[in-house]
C-alpha cells in the first residue's frame, strides 16, 4: 500500500511542512510552464504562425511538462492532473491570443448587418446569433460576427468590428471588455490551477532517501 501510494502521490518524503526551496522549485516550474503555454500561442497570433497561433506548441511544452515531472519522481496522479490542466490551458489560449492581438493593433471599422441567424435555434437548442455583415464599400466579410449580433439585431443595422491590418487574425465584433485585461481574464482560473497543479506534483515528489545515498549493509 505504501509502494502504491507512493506510485500514485509521490513520495513526500519529509516532515512538517516542505522546504521553502522546494516549494519554489514548484512555483518557478508552474510559472514557467504557464507562460511557455500561454506565450508560444500568442507568439503564433502575433506573428501568423498557425502552428503557433492554433495551440499545437501549447500542447508541446504540456507534453515536456508531463516528462520532466515523471523524470523527478512526481506521483501519476499529479502528472496526470498537471497534464489535463495544462491541455484546457493551451485550448483556451488561442482566443486570448487572438484577443489580445486585436487589442494592441487592430483598428475597429463599421459594418452593416446583411443577414441574421440564430444558431442556437439551428442547432436544437438556444444560444448565440450570427450576423453576415459587409463593409462601407458593400464587400461582405469572410466570417459571421456574434460579438454584438443578438435577438433584436436586424439586417440594415450598424454594427463595430475589429479587424487586423496585417490580416493574420479574422475580424470580430466589438464587445464591452474585450481589451488585453479581459482577453486574459479566462486564462487566469487555469493558469492558476495549472501552478498550483505543478506546486503539488513537485514538492510531493521529494525524495528523502535519494539524497541520502544508499545504506550500506553491516
Amino acid at each position: 500500500m505504501a509502494h502504491l501510494r507512493t506510485s500514485v502521490w509521490g513520495p513526500a518524503e519529509f516532515v512538517g511542512r516542505p522546504p521553502w526551496w522546494l516549494m519554489g522549485e514548484g512555483l518557478l516550474v508552474g510559472v514557467a510552464a504557464t507562460a511557455l503555454i500561454a506565450g508560444a500561442t500568442l507568439l503564433g497570433a502575433w506573428t501568423g504562425r498557425p502552428s503557433l497561433a492554433d495551440g499545437e506548441a501549447g500542447l508541446v511544452c504540456v507534453g515536456a511538462l508531463a516528462v520532466y515531472l515523471t523524470l523527478i519522481g512526481a506521483g501519476r496522479a499529479l502528472i496526470g492532473t498537471a497534464a489535463l490542466l495544462g491541455v484546457c490551458l493551451a485550448l483556451q489560449a488561442p482566443q486570448a491570443a487572438t484577443g489580445v492581438v486585436l487589442a494592441e493593433r487592430g483598428r475597429v471599422q463599421p459594418v452593416v448587418v446583411t443577414a441574421v441567424e440564430d444558431a442556437g435555434a439551428a442547432a436544437g437548442g438556444r444560444g448565440r446569433y450570427l450576423c453576415s455583415v459587409a463593409d462601407a464599400d458593400g464587400v461582405p466579410l469572410k466570417v459571421r460576427i456574434w460579438r454584438g449580433c443578438g435577438k433584436t439585431t436586424r439586417p440594415g443595422d450598424a454594427l463595430a468590428v475589429v479587424d487586423d491590418p496585417k490580416g493574420r487574425i479574422p475580424p470580430r465584433g466589438v464587445q464591452a471588455g474585450s481589451g488585453t485585461a479581459g482577453a486574459l481574464r479566462d486564462l487566469a482560473p487555469w493558469s492558476a490551477a495549472l501552478v498550483a497543479g505543478c506546486m503539488v506534483a513537485v514538492v510531493r515528489s521529494y525524495r528523502l532517501s535519494s539524497s541520502a545515498g544508499t545504506a550500506v549493509p553491516s
